[in-house]
């Protein structure tokens, strides 16, 4: 149905980008964008949800349990499935994002920059400091962008969990930097659109007041998805949870590619699926 990009903004819970994300809020208050609110599966950790995010799976099925959980994903991911349908992929993420996908354990120097037709994600440019500026993220994703033309790409910043760790939830520098983040996308976001591209901006987890995730708790789970695209009708459709397992059948039908049998499609309030 269109180019894709993916934006997963690690660690920001739900009221988080409520109350600090003034440009994203602007589009949905403006009738540009639909948001959701989204309860994340359990455990409310990164590694176990990226798998669920790219693969639709839950952990008891992939076995990705915990973040030590060191090895390549078993099942097909949005970038397998990408790839198999003839379309390009690119990816500025985190290097746990490439040890599930490309191969593992993930060599520094090796495999910071990727470039691979025959891999799930050709084109990729990968961090491994939990301090790598989300401004610097933010400008590789936009190198593959502007070079490489993906039709699906994915975006991984880490400051927000990164700071919510060493201040928590509850603290001046983890809204602030939940706001330079959103002050960041304001910058792209407008470009993107006029472009026509279908944008997702969700998180993995939030972050509760210990400044930890982990557990069960609304702070940890609760996450927001904000959709912008002529697939979406604009609207405020968060009465209800939609569950993080519908995330990767989303993006395969914005791409307009096939799921995997392990895929279950979830009915999405506001998704013009047949546009």
């Amino acid at each position: 149905m269109g180019k894709t990009i993916v934006i997963v903004l690690d660690g920001l819970r739900y009221d988080v980008m409520l109350s600090s994300m003034g440009y994203i809020n602007h589009l949905v208050e403006k009738s540009i964008a639909a948001l959701y609110k989204v309860k994340s599966e359990l455990p409310s950790l990164s590694r176990p949800l990226y798998e669920v995010l790219l693969t639709g799976t839950p952990s008891c099925m992939n076995g990705i349990t915990a973040n030590q959980v060191v090895r390549l994903s078993q099942y097909e991911s949005v970038f397998h499935l990408a790839r198999k349908s003839g379309l390009r992929t690119a990816a500025a993420a985190y290097y746990w994002v490439s040890e599930l996908y490309q191969r593992a354990p993930f060599d520094y120097f090796a495999d910071r920059i990727q470039n691979d037709d025959t891999k799930p994600i050709q084109r990729g440019m990968f961090y491994f400091d939990d301090r790598y500026p989300d401004s610097d993220l933010l400008a590789d994703a936009e190198y593959l962008r502007r070079s490489f033309d993906p039709d699906f790409l994915y975006i991984h910043p880490m400051n927000i969990d990164d700071t919510g760790h060493k201040f928590t939830s509850n603290s001046a520098e983890y809204r602030g930097e939940a706001l330079r983040m959103d002050s960041l996308l304001a910058l792209l976001l407008p470009e993107w659109i006029k472009e026509g591209y279908q944008i997702l901006i969700t998180s993995d987890h939030g972050m509760n007041e210990d400044g930890q995730h982990g557990g069960t708790g609304e702070g940890e789970r609760d996450v927001g998805l904000v959709a912008i695209g002529h697939s979406f009708k604009p609207g405020v459709y968060t009465e209800s949870y939609l569950p993080q397992l519908a995330i990767a059948p989303l993006i395969c039908s914005l791409l307009d590619v096939p799921v995997s049998k392990e895929m279950v499609g979830i009915p999405i309030p506001g998704y013009r699926q047949s546009v």
